[in-house]
């Protein structure tokens, strides 16, 4: 990942090549949903290309990261190269003021990561910074919907929604299409499990705070006022022995418009959106003129129509029958539109990119030791080329090759002797200067020097 470009003979006799050096010392900031996989999907390139790490992790749940500096510690890593530093805005303010600071990472809401992005390129920092998300699934007539409903109701209430990844919109093509998911759609919510992060059976667990919990419920009752259909309320679940918990049920709406608040916002909960579209072009026109394009997905067994909507959809991460479609390590992960603020994504070749900056070298050596006098045997002869050795007009020193300990085995200088009449010059001649030429010609009758 930190290779640089190397180009032979650019010129002639010129090389010309690239290396990435670590940019000093970078910051993430990170949420609160995924506490260790996001801060090391930015500490992992940043450490690994030579930087030096500050971490400021969510102030909603801080103790993975800070284990994550102790683990870092047992591995050995020398104290100071990953650091953690809790705190609210106050400490983001500093981290991107600081101009030890040379590059930041974030990951968080739209409207704080554009702020973060414009803040810190004004204080002349780098900055890669991903926002909210409204990810669509588009399912088509001749989709599996059983593989559909099951990739559904994960992706839509799987860590109670709290993930940017999340499938919130479903977009069924066709009457009959909507009406055969929203049947299966309800039959597997009934069945969901809902309990505290110690029940090993449970799907998805409780919302992060009680806000969190109301704010969902406000979108819900939004939804119902607008107009929607509220298939499942999941509003009013209640949680024995967990009475005062922040769980909300799973909530599934059918015939939602563009139009929506529910639709055009990101809910960042347990709720689920079916709008129904009439044709394939109207339902490839929703993820791409909406406000976000983090990820979305189509289901279909049909390769031409996921070939032409994998080029045309504008989404950054696009999966063929894949709800969520993260992808492996070496691919980069980002979103396009609201969802992302920067030039360069998440891990990947592009994570190196950012955490690096280029340095390119242009070189190129005159003559060396390899050349010899022409007409001169292979191998008698070894020209050293001395540029500046202070003895005035004397700009070359060639050396006969003699066995080791020969009395005469060291340099012999000859003089270069300015003007078209410079020849052959014998010992004791005059020179201008006034000193005598001390050399004398080599033993194949001509001068080392042209």
């Amino acid at each position: 990942m930190l290779k640089g470009e190397f180009t032979d003979s650019a010129g002639t006799g010129i090389d010309v090549y690239s290396m990435r050096q670590p940019l000093g010392v970078v910051a993430g900031i990170t949420p609160f949903n995924f506490p260790a996989m996001i801060p090391l999907w930015k500490a992992g390139p940043a450490l690994a290309s030579g930087n030096a790490f500050v971490l400021k992790p969510s102030e909603r749940d801080p103790s993975v990261p800070l284990r994550l500096a102790e683990l870092f510690l047992e591995a050995g890593l020398p104290a100071g190269v990953f650091n953690v530093v809790n705190g609210d805005k106050e400490s983001v303010d500093v981290l991107l003021e600081d101009p030890r600071i040379k590059a930041v990472g974030f990951v968080g809401s739209t409207p704080i990561a554009q702020d973060i992005y414009e803040t810190a390129a004004k204080n002349g920092k780098r900055a890669q910074c991903f926002g909210g998300a409204k990810n669509h699934a588009i399912i088509m007539p001749d989709a599996d919907m059983d593989q559909v409903a099951d990739a559904l109701v994960g992706a839509a209430y799987g860590a109670a929604g709290e993930r940017c990844m999340a499938l919130s919109v479903a977009v069924p093509v066709g009457e009959e299409t909507a009406d055969r998911l929203v049947a299966k759609l309800t039959e597997r919510i009934a069945d969901l499990r809902v309990g505290p992060g110690t029940d090993e059976k449970a799907d998805f667990g409780p919302l992060v705070t009680a806000a969190a919990r109301d704010r969902v419920h406000g979108y819900i009752a939004k939804g119902v006022e607008e107009g929607a259909e509220l298939v499942v309320d999941g509003r009013d679940f209640v949680l024995a022995g967990h009475e005062n918990g922040f769980f909300s049920g799973p909530t599934l709406f059918d015939k939602v418009t563009p139009g929506m608040s529910i639709y055009l916002e990101e809910i960042f909960g347990p709720v689920l959106t079916v709008v129904r579209a009439a044709d394939y072009e109207e339902a490839l026109r929703l993820p791409t003129e909406h406000e976000y394009g983090n990820g979305v997905a189509i289901f279909t067994r049909d390769g031409d129509t996921a070939r032409d909507f994998t080029r045309r959809v504008e989404v950054g991460m696009v999966g063929v029958n894949v709800p969520i479609p993260v992808p492996i390590a070496y691919y980069t992960f980002g979103g396009w539109k609201a969802s992302g603020f920067g030039d360069l994504n998440q891990h990947g070749p592009d994570a190196f990119r950012f955490y690096t900056k280029t340095k390119t070298v242009t070189q190129r050596f005159p003559s060396g030791v390899k050349e010899r006098p022409r007409g001169c045997p292979r191998g008698r002869h070894r020209p050293l080329r001395h540029p500046d050795h202070g003895l005035g007009g004397i700009d070359n020193v060639r050396t006969h090759r003699r066995r080791p300990g020969h009395p005469r085995h060291r340099p012999r200088l000859r003089h270069r002797v300015p003007g078209p009449e410079r020849g052959r010059m014998g010992s004791g001649e005059a020179l201008p200067g006034g000193r005598a030429a001390q050399g004398r010609s080599t033993r194949h009758g001509r001068n080392l020097h042209p």
